[in-house]
């Protein structure tokens, strides 16, 4: 999977043709989630509240 970016040890990847709705793939340790491009809500995975920012 192609990566966007990696920062904190969070890596960030994203798909070209990925199934909707558009978003993008966050790993961070063991945790993995994906989360929505337009809203940065969560949709599927795990988030530790230590790591979670209120964006």
């Amino acid at each position: 999977m192609p990566e966007i970016s990696q920062f904190f040890g969070i890596v960030v990847q994203m798909y070209y043709a990925d199934h909707d709705p558009p978003h993008f793939h966050v790993r961070y340790g063991g945790q993995k989630a994906l989360i929505a491009i337009e809203s940065l809500a969560l949709l599927r995975g795990d988030n530790c509240p230590r790591e979670r920012s209120d964006w």
